[in-house]
């Protein structure tokens, strides 16, 4: 489930979208009238979608743009007006009067694009810190002087020990050293 903060400085507007968001099945994490309570929100979340308004009574969305932590998508509702004439490029703007359809679709859009970026970050390998290499790197050298294998044949053991305890490879190697050395 992505989480949804809902950011507008009047409260009529944050009830009346939250309501929709909630009707339809969305779970709105945190409902702001300010830009500094929706920055406070976003960083305690860690990603998801921020709808949100033109102006705050203390910034432009335009900044709470800027600093918004990186996972997070944000969804501009504003006059056609403002829509037109924004300065941030990779925003998706609705204009007012916004319609119903129009906001649950483009949430489930964004949402959608979150997801597959989230899937894709997940992919990538993690990269191990010097420490961790180093670590590695003496277990397969033992592995390597103690049973006569070659730099492959140790990282492939080392490889197929951690799938079999559903360990992490370089806690592999923490136990063999502990356990060999």
């Amino acid at each position: 489930m992505t989480n949804i903060i809902v950011a507008f400085p009047r409260q009529e507007i944050t009830t009346t979208i939250k309501r929709i968001l909630l009707q339809n099945g969305y779970q709105v994490q945190a409902v702001c009238h300010t830009g500094g309570q929706a920055l406070k929100s976003a960083n305690e979340l860690g990603g998801g979608i921020i709808i949100c308004g033109y102006r705050f009574a203390d910034m432009m969305y335009q900044e709470l743009y800027d600093y918004l932590p990186g996972y997070f998508e944000m969804l501009l509702v504003a006059s056609p007006a403002n829509c037109s004439s924004r300065e941030v490029e990779n925003l998706v703007c609705l204009a007012t009067p916004l319609k119903v359809n129009e906001l649950l679709s483009t949430v489930a859009m964004m949402e959608g694009a979150l997801f597959r970026q989230k899937r894709k970050r997940r992919s990538q390998p993690r990269r191990r810190t010097p420490k961790e290499e180093a670590l590695l790197h003496t277990a397969k050298k033992l592995l390597m002087e103690r049973n006569n294998l070659s730099e492959a044949e140790a990282h492939r053991y080392l490889q197929k020990c951690s799938m079999e305890n559903g360990a992490d490879i370089v806690e592999t190697a923490q136990m063999i050293l502990s356990l060999l050395a």
